[in-house]
């Protein structure tokens, strides 16, 4: 791993960067590095990161620092997150990371055009705010955020959207038991889906 990144006075603005372990889909368990990008105008009601929505409350970071403090804490990966991180060009971000060796992962709405180069993308669309068109082809997860019974039809126009081979899960939401009864019986009936779990809140941490 090369100890030179390339030189860029390039900011984002970043609501905190943490070393943690992957706690939802298809990556669950494995070490990785966040950085939450600040900026979000998708709106879901049941947003456990509200803080990240305003850009302008949070601190421009260089890109250069964040990919130091990723190259130290020598994850699996590094999971560019939000917010909506689209909302901003990742391109510099990405290339940066990438310089360094270090997989990068994204966790999108997609609902802002797709920049930046990554090895795995998290397709997390909401009925509050269209996904643009082009961010179905690159989507290897497809993540749907289940809270009744009629987010289910949502999900399965989503997954009409995405390629044959994108893994596709059903996420209850947190904060509703019900949510969870309907997942399970949905996913027994329709093998194609698999269950999401938060299990970052289960262990208690981040």
């Amino acid at each position: 791993m090369s100890a030179v990144i390339a030189s860029t006075t390039a900011t984002l603005p970043i609501i905190e960067t943490f070393h943690s372990v992957q706690g939802e889909g298809a990556w669950m368990g494995c070490s990785a590095f966040f950085i939450r990008l600040a900026g979000c105008d998708v709106g879901c009601p049941w947003c456990d990161t509200k803080q990240s929505w305003p850009r302008d409350r949070h601190p421009e970071v260089a890109i250069a620092d964040l990919v130091h403090a990723a190259t130290a804490a020598q994850p699996q990966f590094v999971v560019v997150t939000g917010g909506e991180p689209l909302l901003h060009d990742l391109t510099e971000l990405t290339n940066a990371l990438r310089s360094q060796g270090l997989r990068c992962h994204l966790e999108t709405s997609g609902s802002a055009p797709p920049s930046g180069q990554f090895d795995w993308v998290t397709l997390s669309p909401k009925p509050f705010k269209a996904v643009v068109p082009a961010n179905y082809a690159w989507a290897d997860e497809l993540k749907v955020v289940i809270q009744t019974e009629a987010d289910l039809a949502f999900a399965e126009q989503q997954a009409i959207a995405v390629p044959e081979t994108t893994l596709k899960l059903l996420q209850p939401e947190w904060n509703s038991p019900e949510s969870r009864d309907c997942v399970v019986n949905y996913v027994r009936q329709h093998p194609r889906w698999r269950v999401s779990l938060q299990t970052h809140k289960f262990l208690g941490v981040r």
